[in-house]
C-alpha cells in the first residue's frame, strides 16, 4: 500500500500553510534513497533550519513520490536499511537534530562527541560479579590522578 499524496499535502499545509508560509520550512522526506543522515548533517540542520520542520513519513510501502517534489522536500535516510514505517526515523533525526539547538541538553559540554571522554563508562561498585565472574572497573580511574585519568580517557576514546 502506498500513501495517496492528497492527505499527506493537505496535512502540510493545515501545519505551515500555503507558498510563502511554506517556502519558510524545511520539509524533509524519509527515503531509502535519501542522503544518509549523520552527525555533520544534523549539525547543519539544527543551525540553518527555518522556523518551521516538517518530517514526511511513509508507512507501508512509503508515499506517493509526488508528494517530495511538490513539496520541493530534501529525501533522507537513517540508514542503508529498511524499517516498517518512517515513525522511528523521524525520532532518529528529532533526537540527531535537537542535540545540536542551544540550550536544549543545558550545556555545550554534554554533546558527546565534544567531551573529551571515553566510550567506556563505569558506576559503582568498584569490582562488580556476574555469574561468579569478576568484572572491576580500570585503577587509573579510582587513583585520583586527574592527568592521568585524562590520559586514560584519550587513550581510550573510541
Amino acid at each position: 500500500m502506498v500513501l495517496r499524496p492528497e492527505p499527506i499535502l493537505k496535512a502540510v499545509n493545515k501545519a505551515v500553510g500555503r507558498s510563502a508560509s511554506r517556502r519558510k520550512a524545511s520539509i524533509f522526506f524519509f527515503s531509502t534513497d535519501g542522503i544518509q543522515l549523520d552527525e555533520v548533517m544534523a549539525q547543519k540542520i539544527s543551525k540553518s533550519a527555518k522556523k518551521d520542520i516538517v518530517l514526511i513519513c511513509g508507512h507501508y510501502e512509503g508515499v506517493d513520490e509526488r508528494v517530495a517534489s511538490i513539496l520541493k522536500a530534501k529525501k533522507i535516510s537513517i540508514g542503508p536499511y529498511v524499517l516498517t514505517g518512517g515513525e522511528l526515523p523521524a525520532a532518529v533525526f528529532i533526537d540527531a537534530v535537537s542535540r545540536f539547538v542551544p540550550d536544549v541538553l543545558g550545556k555545550a559540554e554534554s554533546l558527546e562527541r565534544s567531551r573529551v571522554s571515553s566510550s567506556k563508562v563505569y558506576t559503582r561498585p568498584e569490582t562488580f560479579i556476574w555469574q561468579g565472574k569478576k568484572y572491576k572497573v580500570p585503577k587509573v580511574l579510582l587513583s585520583g590522578h586527574h592527568a592521568e585519568i585524562e590520559k586514560w580517557k584519550k587513550e581510550s576514546k573510541s
